[in-house]
């Protein structure tokens, strides 16, 4: 199917009515609990720990907590492979969503019960299996939903997922904050496990995905090694293989170094505590979510190729708003229009991308190469953002880091386009259904796909 026929030009019912399919929903459920975890162990944790009384040095340690997120993909190949006794019969994707649903309130659970005046390291503790049972359920939803989504759906797919995840977690942090006040932390954290349950509605309602397709078998150490090796090795038979996989490791490294600084330039510029929240908080959301909505119609508009291709410039051009930014000064006009412009841009960004890294997997190892792939483009970022932000703003201001920023953005978009031109953007998407349904892909599905 052609994504552009997906959308008709009879006007907005017609553009909503893409979202409105089952399976888009369902993503949008699969969201919400995806982001609860992780807001628990977030600004919830750190705000709970504050008014406990703990110091900052203690409050900030358990920001490691979230490491076990980019880790995701050392255990994924277990969600791959292996069969649940009992619950299984309900079918291999439900099963581990409903079990990994049950981890995270478990979880939860256990953090909400523990003291961290009293109990502190069991707190640390609690904390890391949040993380843990949260990266599992992540694993889970993203697989689910890659194999519920028809390939003309990934686009209004990643957007509802988006949505939902968005949703998730602020309704779970606001939630936490308003019943700890009267209530305390503890019933404020147990309030918070019912956000499991769009995740388990999802799976009752839609069943096991039909586009699900279970691994070979193999046996003994065989079968350990092969769940390790054979995603892998499977991804990297692929025509153009390891550039793809280094355009995922660049292409985030200028919007990460961006996004991380923003806080330290709206604070050294002099905006006010409010301000920020109005702009950067508010004003931000909404085009966060505007630009959701836009880059599914996007992806349906233009294809895969071309939309990714469109959301790397247009998330570059954002980092020289912020050069602008800071040559101006204190503006609330002019910061409206950069954090508007920004989070526009990251919007149509995340679901473009994400529906392009779930193009890439081969439905036999859905779960492992998506963990392996978002892990991927998240943490060459990270690593150079945390090593090196400070210290090149100190080293050349503001104005010189963001120009820098937006040069750091043009290696992936140069090797998206060359990836396009050469025809490897094609090459490397696992399967035929979806390389048919992308603009200039392979529509007679004559090309072998991937084992």
């Amino acid at each position: 199917m052609n994504p552009p026929a997906a959308v008709s030009r009879a006007g907005l019912p017609a553009l909503l009515r893409p979202y409105l399919e089952p399976a888009p929903l369902g993503a949008l459920l699969l969201g919400m609990s995806s982001g609860f975890p992780y807001a628990m162990i977030g600004a919830t944790l750190t705000t709970r720990l504050a008014q406990a009384g703990i110091d900052k040095k203690s409050v900030t340690a358990f920001a490691l907590a979230f490491l076990v997120y980019n880790l995701k993909f050392l255990w994924a190949p277990l969600v791959d492979r292996l069969r649940l006794p009992l619950i299984g019969r309900f079918g291999h994707r439900r099963s581990w969503l409903w079990l990994s649903a049950l981890g995270v309130v478990g979880a939860v659970a256990w953090l909400a019960l523990v003291d961290p005046q009293a109990r502190l390291a069991e707190v640390a503790a609690a904390a890391v299996a949040v993380g843990v049972a949260g990266a599992t359920f992540d694993i889970v939803i993203d697989a689910y939903r890659i194999e519920l989504l028809e390939p003309h759906q990934l686009g209004v797919g990643s957007g509802m997922s988006q949505y939902g995840w968005r949703i998730g977690s602020v309704s779970a942090g606001a939630l936490a904050l308003l019943v700890a006040g009267p209530a305390g932390w503890t019933l404020a954290y147990l309030c918070c496990t019912v956000f499991a349950l769009p995740a388990i509605v999802a799976g009752l309602w839609l069943g096991e995905p039909s586009r699900h397709r279970p691994p070979l078998r193999s046996r003994g150490f065989g079968e350990l090694l092969g769940s390790v090796i054979a995603p892998l090795t499977e991804f990297f038979r692929r025509r153009g293989a390891w550039l793809v996989l280094l355009f995922i490791l660049l292409h985030k490294i200028g919007d990460t170094l961006a996004n991380l600084t923003v806080r330290l330039l709206l604070d050294d510029l002099g905006f006010s505590n409010e301000e920020i929240a109005t702009y950067d908080v508010g004003f931000g959301f909404l085009a966060y979510l505007a630009g959701i909505f836009v880059g599914g119609i996007v992806y349906a508009r233009l294809g895969l190729k071309r939309s990714v291709l469109a959301s790397l410039v247009l998330m570059g051009a954002s980092n020289l708003s912020f050069a602008a930014l800071a040559a101006l000064g204190h503006s609330n006009c002019f910061l409206a229009f950069t954090i508007g412009f920004e989070n526009f841009a990251s919007g149509i960004g995340g679901v473009v991308v994400v529906a392009y890294l779930s193009a890439l997997c081969n439905l036999s190892f859905t779960a492992t190469q998506f963990a392996l792939f978002s892990a991927a483009a998240s943490v060459v970022g990270r690593l150079v953002t945390g090593t090196t932000a400070g210290r090149l703003i100190e080293q050349f201001g503001y104005v010189d880091f963001y120009l820098l920023t937006t040069v750091a953005a043009l290696p992936g978009i140069v090797l998206f386009a060359w990836l396009m031109r050469t025809g490897l953007v094609d090459a490397a998407i696992a399967e035929d259904d979806i390389r048919a349904a992308t603009d200039g892909g392979a529509s007679d599905g004559t090309k072998t796909q991937s084992a």
